[in-house]
Order: structure tokens, then sequence, then C-alpha cells
């Protein structure tokens, strides 16, 4: 059963302003700031906010790339008392308006990159949203508000979408008792040093990267910020700048190999690499150049991590991803029986790190989340000495990039276009990205035309790298669903005889 959590949780950034006030928190931008400087920061933020009437517990959206204005948010939004609720960044304006209407949300403040893509969104949506900018003096010239004394563990701290099979995006309530036991799970199973300098390349509106931002608060150590990943300057941090930990999927990885030949140094003490099992060669690699990875598996119910693989098991346990972190407990679901060894059924997580819900949404939070166990989505299965195996990624799920892609919500923009009278989304394997999304379409269909409307309705990672005319019908079930599984078949067949 989940574990208990703390009654009440202190400011994060308060707590390590007043514990040692010029510790570098953060160096992002070109700029390097104390956490005597975030918390400044952070405050007037902060009051700013509150000054707007903004409600306890209401989310207040963010959309922006990786920089200081996302870092600041990311604190002073929960510490104002409403949910930080970042967007990706790389959404269309329908797909970000739904969010917005969704979680009824008053206001979105953005940057000037981003200024466009939010009045965009917020005409689209179907209320009233305002939108704030970043850089706005408002935000600096607020009463400064140091927060609580004392913030109640279950206090939601961040809304945060995650699609479903359904294609409809669910806000998972993450609470501020979600992201310290995750980081305390995360100190327990790497440590914490006092120098430690976490890079964070991976988007901070993603769990992730936010996850980055805050553990280095609750340590009171160094988040390196990049503003978008970089092979040769990722490289270069690590060599140059003293980095010990980060966190990439395997594409990304790949890249830095491709980028550079040589070994890395042991001040890189760490390197967490989700996105799914990581290829044999990729892990060869990692040894090569005495670089310590370690594989994980995690959601964003979960607030991240849920289970991660050890170095030395990496070629032992090749296909895992290890052993769950001391704050979750996995257990492996069959028609409602805890299953056998080595028996794949439906991976379930109780702990502290497992969200309060997800928002306005009582059924899904019902459906999800019962007696304490978060039931997933994804199947896998556990060995003799409990080492967790993915075996699929939530059904259908397509993880291109480390990116996650929804069959059925790139299916339902697919339909909506004239003349395709059905089709199926699958991914198929590509040795850079992973998988890419493939769609098989029947109907006649201007295909010509089909990715730039795509893109109009969709993220650009979600639009299908290739589309390819069905001839008859596509498989189904009995009851009519379609069957994914035999089309990517089918696909892959297709590719390996060739023209």
């Amino acid at each position: 059963m989940p574990a208990r959590l703390p009654v009440e949780i202190t400011d994060w950034v308060a707590l390590r302003a007043r514990t040692h006030p010029d510790g570098v928190a953060v160096e992002v931008g070109g700029a390097q700031l104390t956490y005597r400087d975030v918390d400044r920061l952070v405050g007037t933020a902060a009051g700013a906010l509150r000054s707007l009437g903004v409600d306890g517990g209401e989310p207040v959206a963010v959309l922006a790339g990786n920089g200081l204005e996302i870092v600041r948010f990311a604190h002073a939004i929960p510490r104002s008392g409403a949910m930080f609720m970042p967007l990706n960044a790389r959404l269309s304006a329908e797909e970000i308006a739904y969010q917005l209407d969704d979680a009824r949300v008053r206001y979105l403040i953005t940057t000037g990159e981003y200024r466009d893509a939010a009045v965009a969104a917020a005409e689209t949506a179907s209320h009233t949203v305002e939108v704030l900018m970043a850089d706005d003096t408002r935000w600096d010239d607020g009463t400064p508000d140091a927060g609580p004394d004392e913030i109640a563990a279950g206090q939601p701290h961040s809304l945060i979408y995650t699609s479903g099979t359904t294609g409809r995006p669910k806000g998972a309530v993450l609470t501020h008792g979600n992201f310290y036991w995750s980081a305390v799970a995360s100190a327990t199973n790497l440590g914490v040093h006092e120098d430690d300098r976490w890079l964070a390349c991976l988007p901070l509106f993603h769990v992730g990267g936010l996850s980055i931002l805050l553990r280095s608060a609750i340590y009171g150590t160094t988040a390196v910020v990049h503003e978008r990943f970089d092979e040769v300057r990722v490289n270069r941090a690590i060599r140059e700048e003293r980095i010990t930990l980060l966190s990439v999927v395997a594409v990304m990885l790949s890249r830095m190999f491709e980028a550079d030949p040589d070994g890395y140094p042991p001040t890189l003490r760490a390197v967490l690499l989700g996105g799914g099992p990581a290829p044999r060669p990729l892990l060869d690699a990692a040894v090569g150049r005495e670089m310590p990875v370690l594989q994980t598996y995690g959601l964003t119910e979960t607030a991240s991590q849920v289970a991660t693989l050890a170095p030395e098991d990496a070629l032992r346990k090749l296909g895992s991803a290890g052993l769950p972190l001391s704050t979750s407990t996995v257990r492996i679901e069959v028609d409602g029986r805890s299953a056998e060894v080595g028996e794949i059924g439906e991976i379930c997580v109780a702990g502290p790190t497992v969200c309060a819900g997800y928002l306005y949404r009582a059924d899904a939070t019902a459906e999800a989340i019962r007696d304490g166990w978060l039931h997933t989505g994804d199947l896998g299965y556990l060995d003799d000495e409990g080492y967790l195996y993915v075996a699929d990624r939530r059904d259908d799920l397509i993880v291109s990039g480390g990116e996650n892609v929804y069959p059925a919500e790139v299916e339902s923009a697919l339909l909506a276009l004239h003349g395709i009278e059905e089709c199926a989304v699958v991914g198929l394997p590509d040795d850079r990205w992973g998988q890419v999304v493939v769609a098989a379409v029947v109907g006649a269909a201007d295909f010509d035309r089909m990715p730039g409307l795509l893109r109009d309705r969709l993220a650009g990672y979600k639009v299908p790298r290739r589309i390819v005319r069905w001839e008859g019908d596509l498989p189904r079930t009995a009851s009519g669903k379609i069957q994914r599984h035999l089309v990517r078949d089918a696909l892959v067949r297709q590719d390996m005889q060739g023209p």
C-alpha cells in the first residue's frame, strides 16, 4: 500500500535561500543565479499572481521554452497557491486551446517567442483566457511573497497533461508530496553530492525535465538548464562544466556518441535514460566510453521515475527497466490477481509519488487509481529477481524521439480530412527516432495535401512521416475495433520485402 506522506512540506526555494543563500540554484540562458536570487524572483512573481486574484489550486498555464521564465514560474505559481500548468510548446493552437478549456484556465503566461501561439490558442479557446507576458514589469513589482511557512503535502503543485488511448489528453494533478517523495527516491538511488550539477536538456514542460528542476531545489544543488538539446553542447558541458548528472532519451544519447567518439570524465556519475529499453549497441558504446547509464521507467502520473536499472545490470538484464525505487511498489495484475513471475500483465504502481488524479475527471481517476494502485495501462512482467520488464507501452503508444504519440489522437485528425474513410496509425521501428509515425488510410484522399493539413491540427512530431494507401478494409476484431498490431505487422513485412 502507499507510504504515508508527511503532513507538511517547506517551500523548497525559500528554505534553500535561508540555509545557503549563495549556493548556485540554476544556470540558465548564460546567467548564474543563487538561491537568494531565485527566491527574490519567485517571491515578487508569486505576490503579483496573488494580486491578480488567483484562486487557491487553480491552474495557471505557462507556454515557454527552457529559460529563466519557466524556471521562475515553476516555483512562483505553486508558491502563490495555484497550480503550475506547463504547456507543450510543440503543440498546435488547437491542441493548446483544448487543454486551456479542459482545465478552465484564466491566465496564460508566455514569452515573446511563443506570444503568437499563445494568443492564437487563447482566441481558439471557448472561454476567456488572458495572455500575460513573462517580461511584464508586474512580476518584478509585486509585493514579495515568502509563501506559507508550511505547505500541505497533498496540496497540488503542477497540472501536467498526458494523452490517453482515447486521444483525449487528461490533466494529471501532481502534489508537493509527489515531487518531494520522487526526489527522496532518486536520492536514495543515486545519492546526493553537495556539488551536484544536473543538466536539464529535456523540455521543462515534460515531467522528466521539470523533475530535474524541482529535485535540485529540494536538494539545494544546481540545475543547469539548456534551451534545447544540442549534442555538441551537451558533450562540452559534461567535459568542461563539470556536469555530474544527466537525463536524456536513447536518441539523444546516440547523437552524443555520433558527435564525439571520446570517453567521459569520472565527474559524470550517472546518466538516466528514459523513453524505453536501450538497444544493446548503445549500451556497449556507453560502456566503452565509461559512461554510467541507468535505464528508467516512469510516467507523468508518478512524477517521473518508478524503476531504474543500475549500470552493472545493463547487459545482465538487457531490456529491463530495473528495480522499483524505494518509494514505489510495483505489481503486475492479470484479471484482478497478481501475476506469476514472468507472466505479462498490467503494470500497477503504488506509493507516495502517485498523482492525486485527473483534474475534473472523477471517472478517469476512479478507473486509473484503485485502492491506492495506479493502473498504468502499460504491459510488463517481473522476473524472479523482481526486475521490471515493459512489454508494451500503453497498448499502441508510439514513442518517437522521446515524445509520446497516441494513435487515436492522430487518427481523429486524419478522419477530419476530406476523403478518408478509415485509418490506422502505428509506430514502425526507426534507428534514429526509435519509432516513426506511419498512417494507413482507406479512401480517395489527397495524399499530397495531407501532411500540411495535419500540421494545422497536430504537433509536428505527431504528423505521420509516411501515409500509406491501404487496399481493402482495415483488419478489425469481432466488436469492430481496428487491430493496429496487424496493420503494423503488414507494414513491417512490406518494408522488409522492399519496393
